[in-house]
C-alpha cells in the first residue's frame, strides 16, 4: 500500500524520463562519454588488485585477485550508485517538486534506473574478465539475477530514508559519501571471508551487504560462498525487504511536506 504500485505504473513514463534525462546528464560534454563507466571500476580493480592483492597479499578464495574485487566491486558500486543517486534525487529535483504533482517516488525510483545502466555496462566488463582469466560459473550464474534484485531493493529502501530526511535535515548530503565510503571497509569488497575470524563471522554478516556481495562473487566465480551462504542471503533478504517496506512508509508519510522544506 506504501508503494501504490498502481500509480507508479500510470506515471512509469516520468520515470522513463528522469533516468534517461539523467544518464544523458551525467556524461554530457565528456570527452570518453559512457566509456567512464568502464574506466572507474576497472581502474579501482586495478589499483585495489595491486595493493591489496600483490602487496598486502589478502586471500581471495584461491581466485585470480582481480576477478576476485572486481566481483566485489560490482555489486557495491550498484548499491553505493543507487544510494548517492537517489539520496540526493528530491534536492536536485526541487524545481520538478514545486510545480507539478506525480507520485514522488519515481524520483529515487528514476535514479536507481540510471545506475542500472551503469551496472549493465560493468557487467559486461566483468564477463570479458572471466572468459581472459578462464572462469566458468557454470550453474552459479543463476544466483546471479536474485541478489542484483536484492542489492537493488535494498538500495531503494535505504535511499527513500536518506532522501526523505535530506529535504528537511541537508546534512545527509554531507555525511553520506563519508558512511558510503565507511560502508565499504566495513563489506567484503576487497577481502573475502576467509579474512574475518570464524568467530566473529555471525556479527559481521548482520551487515546485509556481506551476504549479497558474498552471493553476488560466488555466482560470478562459480565457488560455493562457503556453507554459511544460505543463511547470509537470508539476513540480507531480510534486511532488504524491511528497508524498502519501511522506507516507503516513512517517505509516503512526509512527501506532503516536501514541496514546503525544499
Amino acid at each position: 500500500m506504501a508503494l501504490r504500485l498502481g500509480e507508479l505504473w500510470e506515471y512509469r513514463d516520468v520515470m522513463i524520463m528522469l533516468a534517461v534525462r539523467d544518464i544523458k546528464l551525467r556524461y554530457k560534454q565528456t570527452a570518453l562519454g559512457v566509456v567512464w563507466v568502464i574506466l572507474q571500476p576497472l581502474v579501482a580493480g586495478l589499483v585495489f588488485a595491486v595493493i591489496f592483492g600483490r602487496f598486502a597479499k589478502l586471500p581471495s578464495a584461491g581466485h585470480a585477485y582481480l576477478p576476485f574485487v572486481f566481483a566485489g566491486l560490482l555489486g557495491w558500486n550498484l548499491f553505493a550508485g543507487i544510494l548517492q543517486r537517489a539520496g540526493n534525487s528530491l534536492v536536485a529535483e526541487a524545481k520538478l517538486i514545486t510545480k507539478v504533482y506525480f507520485p514522488r517516488l519515481l524520483i529515487p525510483c528514476g535514479a536507481a534506473a540510471a545506475a542500472l545502466v551503469d551496472f549493465a555496462v560493468s557487467l559486461g566488463v566483468m564477463l570479458v574478465l572471466l572468459v581472459a582469466y578462464g572462469v566458468w560459473p557454470g550453474a552459479w550464474l543463476l544466483l546471479l539475477p536474485l541478489v542484483t534484485l536484492l542489492t537493488l531493493v535494498l538500495a531503494i529502501g535505504l535511499s527513500l530514508w536518506v532522501s526523505a530526511l535530506n529535504v528537511r535535515y541537508r546534512d545527509f548530503m554531507y555525511a553520506l559519501p563519508f558512511l558510503i565510503q565507511v560502508l565499504m571497509y566495513a563489506s567484503p569488497v576487497v577481502y573475502g571471508l576467509d579474512l574475518v575470524p570464524a568467530a566473529w563471522r555471525p556479527v559481521f554478516a548482520i551487515n546485509p551487504l556481506v551476504g549479497l556481495l558474498e552471493g553476488g562473487r560466488a555466482a560470478l566465480l562459480g565457488g560455493d560462498g562457503g556453507d554459511s551462504l544460505g543463511l547470509y542471503l537470508g539476513i540480507s533478504t531480510a534486511w532488504a525487504v524491511a528497508a524498502l517496506v519501511s522506507g516507503a512508509m516513512f517517505f509516503r508519510r512526509v512527501e506532503r511536506d516536501f514541496a514546503d522544506n525544499l
